[in-house]
């Protein structure tokens, strides 16, 4: 039996409705694309089909601009160690997304002001196997630290039996949820 988790928090480059649609209801969209310049129109269309699907959606790196159009909230990657974005005033229910690899890290985004914190990577990696990994036991020590992290990279299908022991509510997917949609959310949702 899998641990069912509460949340998805699913990386996305481009606006596919394929991609969206297949997504279960306790998914949230992080628009994430650091090779094009972000299109208003674009963002807002998914900002639209987002909200008729009841999913969360988050841009990557552009705080003022999620603000400006009104968006769930921002992600901000780890290489973004600004604070600039405190003086901004936030609706009420604007989220905070941060991603770290390390304490130190972790606690920029804390002081940030991010509610949650994609802590990466929890797995072996394929684009980069020389790249060192938490594994489960790391994760769960920083997860008592700070309750507020979400586990990202090297999350596949044949290593989601392993997710029932991570401590945390959700789980984020860069790649693997595009190859395989249906088996990674029936067997985790």
């Amino acid at each position: 039996m899998h641990k069912k988790f509460l949340k998805l928090y699913y990386f996305i480059e481009e606006f596919k409705k394929s991609n969206i649609d297949k997504q279960h209801i306790n998914t949230s969209i992080i628009y994430r694309n650091y090779k094009k310049k972000y299109k208003i129109n674009d963002i807002i269309s998914l900002r639209d089909y987002c909200r008729n699907k009841n999913i969360k959606f988050y841009l990557a790196n552009n705080i003022k601009l999620s603000i400006n159009l009104n968006l769930d909230g921002a992600y901000l990657p780890s290489f973004n160690q600004s604070f600039s974005h405190l003086s901004y005033n936030f609706k009420k229910n604007f989220v905070l997304i941060g991603s770290a690899h390390n304490f130190r890290e972790i606690a920029i985004k804390v002081n940030q002001g991010c509610e949650l914190i994609l802590l990466s990577k929890l797995f072996l990696v394929d684009y980069n196997k020389s790249s060192p990994f938490l594994a489960i036991v790391k994760f769960n020590f920083f997860s008592k630290i700070f309750k507020i992290l979400i586990p990202l990279g090297g999350i596949k299908t044949h290593n989601l039996n392993h997710l029932k022991n991570v401590s945390s509510e959700g789980f984020a997917l860069l790649s693997e949820v595009k190859k395989k949609p249906a088996k990674i959310i029936s067997r985790l949702f």
